[in-house]
């Protein structure tokens, strides 16, 4: 009961935060964290693809998990890539087949203490937008229950990036695809400053812009752009993150 507890509440929480107006990078964020929490995985992510079908990273649950996407992205290859394109699911353990599968991901993930991985193709009716990827330090794949749970949250993701007024309109999704593709470049920026001004990790400078924003009811991007602009000094956000540590 305990594990449906929590995939209850995740989904009642996600439905919650999908209103007019709110995050949806931070909301694929808050998603990939949660995939880690629910089933046995390690690192979560998310890619989304634009106009033309390019797959870009969105979220990920670590700074880590950032970079793995970005190498499977430079060098076209890895799981993620092949349930985007493919459609289909990928579950697989980092074995003599996935060297010959993934040449150069399989050696790089390994390195990175990556045994296994998944892949959920995100859907839109027979459009495919994106995937969740999902890595794991176990040498085994996930198991059927969390392979169901990973395709329940990948649908969510979905839903999350296009809402429901946004299903029957295709300049809709593309405009929004397109936003949240863009707020990860502004957000990817601000982070870079925030870490090089405060003198602390990339994950951490991350934190630190989310904390800001949830706590003061602002979007991330509108945080991230201002921090870019110099309206926001990094300073501020390490002055509420103690604050809401008081």
């Amino acid at each position: 009961m305990p594990r449906e507890q929590d995939l209850l509440r995740a989904f009642i929480e996600f439905a919650d935060t999908i209103v007019d107006q709110y995050d949806v990078v931070e909301f694929l964020h808050r998603l990939a964290n949660r995939c880690v929490e629910l089933v046995d995985a390690s690192e979560a992510g998310i890619m989304l693809a634009d106009r033309d079908g390019t797959l870009h990273y969105v979220a990920s649950s670590s700074e880590r998990m950032r970079l793995i996407e970005l190498f499977e992205l430079q060098h076209d290859e890895g799981p993620c890539l092949d349930a985007y394109r493919d459609g289909v699911a990928v579950h697989t353990s980092l074995n003599d087949d996935a060297n010959t599968r993934w040449p150069r991901f399989a050696p790089h993930a390994r390195e990175e203490g990556i045994e296994s991985v998944s892949a959920v193709p995100m859907r839109l009716r027979t459009d495919v937008i994106g995937a969740l990827n999902i890595l794991s330090t176990h040498s085994a794949p996930l198991s059927a229950d969390d392979q169901q749970v990973a395709q329940a949250l990948a649908d969510i993701a979905t839903i999350g990036i296009l809402q429901e007024r946004a299903l029957n309109d295709a300049k809709v999704v593309t405009f929004q695809l397109e936003g949240a593709l863009e707020s990860r470049i502004v957000i990817e920026q601000a982070k870079g400053i925030v870490a090089e001004r405060n003198h602390v990790a990339i994950d951490t400078a991350f934190e630190l812009l989310r904390g800001y924003a949830r706590t003061h009811n602002r979007l991330l991007r509108q945080t991230a752009q201002d921090v870019i602009d110099a309206t926001l000094s990094t300073d501020a956000l390490t002055e509420s993150a103690r604050s809401d540590h008081t």
